[in-house]
């Protein structure tokens, strides 16, 4: 089996406001600085497909977010509020701006950064990930995607890590593929992934995340009414915004980003058809393309 961190140019563990943290990175250190922010229930060494293709134009900072991989993992669940998770980021960056990537729950934390800390943030771009407001209302609304994030459910229960775990993680395997294209996923990124997955208490950890959003899933057909929104022009981003879009996700459907344009401006869409919820990994040399098109534009 190969880590992940040796196709990457380097790595390094760092301190973030007092813990470790471990870092990837790919491309000349003096290139313009790109940090891009996996998701559930990947970790830094995702980026391995993304990253090179784009590391000839930024310098590319992939951390193993909080509990995920080989960086700090406390077990309870009040360490995974997004103050805390934009928290860490604040501290990577420091003082210099940079552009912003992020996919799945590396997009809560990219806009979370973009909203709360725009300047720290030049750029932002994201892959099949979601504003907080639309996918709060799609996600209460007891349509398509109430629906798809039923697993949501399932995941803030007590003890589903271990329930997860079971069986060589048949039921994280199963939750992670549910109607995707895995093709990508061979049997040593998967040796790869679960060796990342049993750290001790990571697994635990990665699900906090879902246990510590404020997020609430209605069940199908029974719409959530009278939440209460947060005022729009606090979670604006005021930034120019990319948002790529594999046209075949399941996980998210379109209509959790339905009202984007009002929280962004600067907003360009690109959708890549044939890709689902995992396109960095399936069609990585067109979303690169997107990237770099979009960027070199602004």
């Amino acid at each position: 089996m190969t880590d992940d961190a040796t196709k990457a140019d380097r790595s390094e563990e760092v301190l973030l406001n007092g813990q470790p943290f471990f870092i990837r990175h790919w491309g000349n250190e003096g290139l313009p600085k790109l940090l891009m922010l996996h998701g559930f229930p990947e970790y830094g060494g995702s980026w391995s497909d993304l990253a090179p293709l784009l590391s000839q134009h930024f310098h590319c900072i992939a951390p193993d977010l909080r509990g995920y991989g080989k960086s700090w993992a406390p077990q309870d669940v009040s360490a995974y509020t997004t103050s805390a998770l934009v928290g860490d980021m604040v501290a990577l960056i420091g003082d210099t701006p940079l552009t912003v990537l992020g996919h799945d729950w590396g997009a809560a934390v990219a806009y979370g950064l973009a909203m709360f800390q725009p300047a720290l943030v030049e750029r932002l771009i994201i892959l099949n990930g979601v504003h907080p407001v639309p996918f709060q209302r799609a996600m209460a609304a007891g349509g398509a995607q109430t629906a798809a994030s039923q697993y949501i459910h399932y995941l803030r229960e007590v003890g589903s890590e271990d329930r997860l775990s079971a069986n060589d993680y048949a039921k994280l395997m199963a939750l992670f593929s549910a109607n995707m294209d895995l093709s990508w996923f061979t049997p040593d990124r998967a040796a790869q992934y679960q060796a990342e997955w049993a750290r001790p208490g990571r697994l635990r950890a990665m699900i906090n995340w879902y246990r510590a959003s404020p997020l609430k899933v209605a069940y199908p057909d029974q719409p959530i009414t009278g939440l209460r929104e947060f005022p729009a022009e606090k979670l604006q981003v005021r930034c120019p915004h990319l948002l790529v879009w594999g046209d075949n996700d399941t996980a998210l459907q379109p209509e959790a980003t339905e009202g984007l344009e009002d929280f962004a401006a600067d907003l360009t869409r690109v959708e890549i058809a044939g890709a689902d919820h995992w396109l960095h990994h399936q069609k990585p040399a067109e979303v690169a393309r997107a990237i770099l098109a979009w960027h070199g534009g602004k």
